[in-house]
């Protein structure tokens, strides 16, 4: 697994104090990290600091340079066995000197004995592999504009999530991802300014979505169904919480044939595509159930 190189001025800058790793208080998340992130185009979702940091209040670090932030990164620590690293953000002026390998060096340790899990770009896979990840599958985030044919087909058989027992919820969400992430479900499906519904039974749930707004337009995120019928009936109950003309993205896992075809029946357009990466064995998790990623930054 590649290191950092002690030649680097990075190293030399670490060696001397001049540039310092820490983790970031939820306040530093949203003053540091979100507008880094709204700058690049990311997109975050208006309550994200808040909710990101429940995930993990340790797993988000800055690196500080003559005390000034110029790198980022978390590494949400989510259980004993699984962690999810995102967020990995370098100023483009300090590219290329190894700071943003020592701010990940530094987040490993807090994930250590974890798999690690992480989304990254395409282009990128040969600098993953170096760090210890492998591909395992693309997801392509689709761009949507709502129309009165989407508002026209919203299911009555849906319910507010709110109404949901939440273990059931919680049941199926740990199907679909590699731990179980309680703490941080509970905020992410309540917060301000979203809408969930789900599907399903007094004792069991079929699926559940909830779709969020962010600084531009709204994100759905999750959509976990067990099957098309009830992946089209949360999709389109989402989509009747946004006005007419509004755009909507989702994350859809290129292995799930039923989630794409979703996205191409509603002329959603491809935006870019990530690569999901893991180090060790992969997780099992039911990527056919997975029809929309919850964050490409916390997975």
């Amino acid at each position: 697994m590649k290191q950092l190189d002690t030649n680097t001025f990075a190293a030399s800058s670490l060696a001397s104090g001049r540039y310092v790793i820490r983790s970031m208080s939820m306040i530093e998340i949203e003053q540091i990290l979100i507008p880094h992130m709204r700058n690049l185009g990311w997109n975050p979702g208006i309550h994200d600091a808040r909710i990101f940091f429940t995930a993990d209040p340790n797993g988000f670090f800055v690196g500080e340079l003559d005390g000034q932030p110029i790198a980022c990164v978390s590494a949400v620590r989510y259980d004993d066995t699984f962690a999810f690293f995102g967020c990995y953000i370098v100023d483009e002026i300090h590219r290329g000197c190894g700071y943003g390998l020592a701010i990940h060096e530094f987040a490993r340790k807090h994930a250590e004995g974890c798999v690690h899990g992480g989304d990254g770009v395409l282009e990128n896979i040969s600098k993953y592999e170096k760090i210890g990840r492998v591909a395992a599958y693309k997801t392509t985030r689709f761009e949507g504009i709502v129309t009165n044919e989407m508002h026209g087909k919203k299911n009555l058989s849906t319910i507010d999530i709110c109404d949901v027992d939440f273990q059931h919820i919680a049941a199926l969400d740990r199907m679909c991802f590699p731990s179980s992430r309680i703490a941080f479900l509970r905020e992410w499906l309540s917060q301000a300014d979203g809408n969930g519904f789900a599907i399903g039974s007094e004792d069991s749930v079929e699926g559940f979505g909830f779709i969020r707004k962010c600084f531009q337009g709204h994100k759905i995120g999750p959509l976990f169904a067990k099957s098309p019928a009830a992946a089209d009936a949360i999709f389109y109950s989402l989509i009747s919480t946004i006005h007419l003309g509004e755009v909507f993205w989702m994350d859809v896992p290129e292995p799930n044939k039923d989630a794409v075809a979703l996205v191409e029946r509603n002329r959603m357009k491809e935006v870019f595509a990530t690569v999901r990466t893991y180090t060790g064995i992969p997780p099992k998790i039911r990527l056919d159930w997975i029809y929309g990623n919850t964050t490409f930054e916390l997975g």
